[in-house]
């Protein structure tokens, strides 16, 4: 039979991807089993009391992502930027106060979606609009997340719920120690990560989120001005200085060049084609240590959702405040005592002005 030169440069790049995963060092053992449960937390924590909490939430999300697709990543690093820094507490949708500035103006939160901070709140109060005040800004913030992966191609899911709010938000200095800067190598991922109970499996498979988003120049830009990172495709990196045409160009591009709306494995790809944006996207694989994982998951698309799962389940349990700690936000961007202490008038004009903006940016 005769192949087609497509064909036979599929077939090669297959048979070298499968000789690259035979000769790696490290590899994944596949396993189902999901990550223990925090004390607090249940799968069925809703079910009885606000029975169509999924339902509200992934209904909504869909209608807002078939409008605009790229609000799904938002929505996932918001989750990522809550719950690396002090816990899945919802903190970081707090505002600053009188104590200081909230973890929102942090350097490594400034790029975090606007739009992502008003879907929270919108779903909120249809939640507890049909609930009532038992849902929290936290569980909802994680539900998001979930379902911007599962809307956008990625795995279904299930996740525990039954988190509370946070009553303060993380120091600067805190909220930077916790979110490693994309210029990061691998080593420095594995060591902040490690922190966090998370191994070097858990590290590429969280970091497959960047297979939906976008990033800003000045993100990246040290891997192509003055020169060029010798780790990175020197047709990539000319593209890239097009895109960003100077060191300071604020202009963006996505994450992942080959299906950047599409939740699946080709970021892993991007990466064994020296295609990966930032240099702790690249270094995955530049690194022996987690260098036969990115061709692992580049290969088995399955294998990748079932470790991703298996993380941001891991992920979404880090120390969260269940039972009587905390509270139950009745607006996720403020604490109770504070949005009682506004005035009825205020308070109200606040809900009809940001519905107002939600409708006139989603539709």
């Amino acid at each position: 039979m005769a192949f087609s030169s497509s064909t036979s440069l599929l077939l090669l790049l297959i048979s070298s991807l499968l000789i690259s995963a035979h000769f790696n060092n490290v590899h994944i053992v596949a396993q189902t089993t999901r990550p223990p449960t925090v004390s607090g937390l249940s799968y069925t924590f809703h079910n009885s009391r606000c029975p169509d909490l999924k339902s509200i939430v992934r209904n909504r999300l869909r209608e807002v992502f078939q409008n605009d697709v790229e609000q799904a990543a938002g929505l996932l690093r918001l989750h990522f930027h809550d719950c690396f820094v002090q816990g899945c507490d919802s903190s970081v949708l707090l505002v600053g106060s009188a104590s200081g500035p909230g973890e929102q103006a942090a350097p490594p939160n400034l790029t975090l979606r606007q739009q992502a901070f008003r879907i929270i709140d919108d779903l909120r109060r249809r939640v507890h609009s049909r609930c009532g005040r038992i849902v929290s800004c936290s569980d909802i913030l994680a539900l998001a997340a979930r379902d911007s992966v599962f809307l956008t191609g990625g795995p279904d899911y299930d996740i525990p719920l039954g988190r509370r709010d946070g009553l303060n938000f993380a120091t600067r200095a805190d909220t930077i120690a916790n979110l490693p800067p994309p210029t990061s190598n691998t080593s420095a991922l594995l060591t902040s990560l490690a922190t966090k109970n998370f191994n070097a499996t858990d590290v590429v498979a969280l970091s497959g989120g960047h297979t939906i988003g976008i990033g800003h120049c000045p993100s990246f830009d040290e891997r192509i001005y003055p020169n060029i990172d010798p780790t990175m495709d020197q047709t990539f990196a000319r593209n890239l200085r097009i895109t960003c045409p100077t060191p300071d160009s604020n202009n963006r591009t996505f994450l992942d060049i080959r299906s950047p709306n599409v939740f699946d494995n080709r970021y892993y790809v991007d990466l064994m084609n020296r295609q990966g944006l930032f240099t702790s996207d690249q270094d995955l694989y530049t690194d022996r240590r987690t260098r036969g994982i990115v061709t692992d998951f580049a290969i088995n698309q399955t294998l990748f959702f079932e470790k991703f799962v298996y993380a941001m389940i891991k992920m979404s349990q880090l120390n969260v405040l269940t039972g009587n700690q905390g509270e139950i936000r009745s607006n996720c961007s403020l604490r109770n005592a504070a949005a009682m202490g506004r005035s009825s008038s205020s308070l109200l004009g606040s809900v009809v002005e940001e519905a107002a903006e939600i409708g006139l940016s989603m539709f």
